[in-house]
């Protein structure tokens, strides 16, 4: 598989591309990937001017294709006035009017870094629904990482089970036509797996609604 890391951080060395890169390393310690990091600071300008002009500049364009073309994703924010950076959301912003399709099924692991543990809930009330608009597969365990975190084993054994989920939800998706693919994911109940989701047989909600009404 091929994992892209996209980082939001602003600094240098960044924590926030720390956490992405612990992320890819877990994820591909369970399975072998090619992972590529994309730094969002280094397409600031590019990203603005695409905002006036309508067109990415190539080494935009280059990280956009990146994005659009993995098999996973993880993505990496710093949490700016409790939400993710406007940097960060305006790279996904030019990335949905470039193409509207380009995360729709892609699995997404969310993750963002703070100064404070009050911010964790940054996972759930912005990217989680961020990436849900997007059409991406977010996985189950978001990873937020505040400043006293770091070193800690806890934060050791939640980058473990993201890592999982990502290559587990990676692997267990359709191939593209010609390839070889699954389709389950195990979905482990105290410490067995003792159900299976395909994720071939998903029935959008729109049809799921449809069809009631038409019964009702």
């Amino acid at each position: 598989m091929s994992v892209v890391v996209v980082s939001a951080g602003l600094s240098v060395p960044s924590s926030t591309r720390l956490l992405g890169e612990r992320l890819a390393a877990a994820a591909t310690g369970q399975a072998p990937a090619d992972v590529r990091v994309i730094e969002l600071r280094d397409l600031a300008v590019d990203i603005a001017h695409n905002f006036t002009s309508g067109f990415p500049a190539p080494a935009l364009a280059d990280a956009m294709d990146a994005v659009a073309g993995a098999d996973g994703l993880i993505v990496v924010t710093p949490v700016f006035s409790a939400s993710y950076s406007g940097l960060f959301k305006s790279f996904f912003d030019v990335l949905g009017v470039r193409d509207r399709e380009a995360l729709a099924g892609k699995p997404v692991l969310i993750a963002a870094t703070g100064g404070t543990p009050r911010h964790s809930l940054v996972l759930d009330h912005a990217l989680r629904p961020l990436f849900a608009h997007l059409r991406a597969i977010v996985v189950p365990t978001g990873v937020y990482a505040a400043s006293q975190d770091w070193g800690d084993k806890g934060l050791d054994a939640r980058i473990e089970r993201a890592a999982g989920e990502l290559a587990a939800l990676v692997g267990a998706l359709p191939a593209a036509p010609g390839g070889t693919g699954g389709g389950a994911i195990s979905v482990t109940r105290g410490g067995a797996a003792d159900d299976k989701f395909d994720a071939r047989n998903v029935v959008p909600f729109e049809e799921q609604l449809a069809a009631l009404r038409s019964a009702g």
